[in-house]
């Protein structure tokens, strides 16, 4: 991208001027660690309030539901919890956090929510609520006002603290999405999606499928190795408590079951069980361009295929394209059924959308990265 585009995502350079403008606030203030290439990280704030069940404030302001003097009379709020010092969010309940941060959208700025890869490895399910608004994640244009952060912990109890951020958020202005011709083009010029078995192969155009997004598939045979070829891991049901400030502390045996490839490249996910697999392909996302992962089928609803879904400009990139890709780590979480997959099928599809302009800052070279050169790879919490 050469110059400037008139609709897109906001880049670095541009959440800096809303943050300096106003447009975002916070107290304490944003800090430069939370501004990525394509979105920035909310913070966790100062307390937490354990609900009876999730809600949608469609028809009054969440603080209305919060700020009750006896929380035996509301019909909500089970308990309030201070997170200043860090708290435990016990695994299977639902928490409502007020985030640090809040919006003073323009009518012609939008926002998307999503978790950060670290909160959906973690089986943390997260989503960001509004006052007024009947949906999660999806911040109206013109928007001003409190975010607030749904939480609930699935497979482990998790550790928190006030200023931890477990997911972000992107602006958008106008259309942003690349539509499949485009995406077609893109991939001739610089390619979105290599092999990862061999490496470094692009992918040619008839396994190129484009439909609203790229269609990626699942790996269950794993690399080319001499070791017991570990396909995935299952999240253990009986674990202790994560601690989030904690980087390389655990080890993955008394959280994770490994997985290893079954002869006939198939997997049996189990209902209400949490998997981490990861895709056969490796994808790029350009400087000019951001990506998000979403579900390819709404009707195959029995089987969930991700947390978090956000790729930033340069995510299997680099600053000049030198890495070829990178593959997926995939959160998977069935419902209700037990459902078979194999090697090589379908199984969820990346939409590209535009960036007003390339970020100052890239993904992977002067922010850094715990998840750049992936493969299957877990959280950042536990030992390598």
């Amino acid at each position: 991208m050469s110059r400037r585009a008139t609709d897109g995502i906001l880049p670095y350079q541009d959440i800096t001027r809303l943050i300096a403008g106003g447009a975002i606030r916070a107290t304490p203030a944003i800090e430069d660690r939370q501004i990525q290439p394509a979105s920035l990280d909310l913070r966790l704030g100062r307390k937490a309030y354990r609900l009876i069940s999730s809600f949608l404030p469609e028809l009054s302001p969440i603080s209305s539901r919060l700020n009750v003097l006896d929380f035996y009379q509301s019909d909500l709020v089970m308990y309030e919890m201070d997170l200043t010092d860090g708290a435990i969010l016990e695994k299977g309940h639902v928490y409502l956090v007020p985030l640090l941060e809040q919006l003073n959208l323009s009518k012609t700025l939008r926002a998307r929510a999503n978790p950060k890869s670290t909160t959906g490895r973690l089986d943390v399910f997260t989503r960001v609520v509004t006052d007024l608004n009947a949906g999660f994640d999806e911040i109206r244009a013109g928007y001003r006002g409190p975010l607030f952060l749904e939480v609930v912990p699935r497979s482990f109890a998790i550790k928190v603290r006030t200023g931890q951020s477990l997911n972000q958020i992107r602006f958008i202005r106008g259309e942003a999405t690349v539509s499949d011709r485009d995406l077609q083009r893109l991939h001739q010029k610089t390619p979105l999606l290599y092999h990862n078995v061999p490496a470094k192969k692009i992918l040619g155009q008839r396994e190129f499928r484009a439909d609203r997004g790229l269609f990626l598939r699942i790996d269950l045979k794993g690399e080319d190795r001499t070791d017991s070829r570990i396909i995935g891991y299952r999240a253990k049901k009986n674990s202790h408590v994560i601690d989030l400030a904690k980087v390389g502390y655990y080890a993955a045996a008394d959280f994770w079951e490994p997985l290893h490839r079954h002869r006939q490249d198939s997997l049996l996910l189990e209902p209400e069980e949490f998997y981490i697999l990861a895709s056969k392909e490796r994808i790029r996302v350009p400087a000019g361009y951001a990506a998000e992962m979403v579900a390819y089928e709404a009707a195959c609803g029995e089987l969930r295929t991700h947390y978090a879904g956000f790729f930033d400009p340069g995510f299997g990139y680099g600053t000049a394209g030198e890495i070829h890709g990178t593959q997926v780590v995939l959160e998977v979480r069935p419902h209700d059924v037990p459902f078979l997959i194999h090697d090589g099928q379908t199984f969820f599809k990346v939409v590209y959308d535009r960036m007003l302009d390339v970020p100052s800052q890239l993904y992977g070279a002067t922010l850094g990265s715990s998840y750049q050169r992936q493969a299957l790879t877990l959280s950042k919490h536990f030992k390598t």
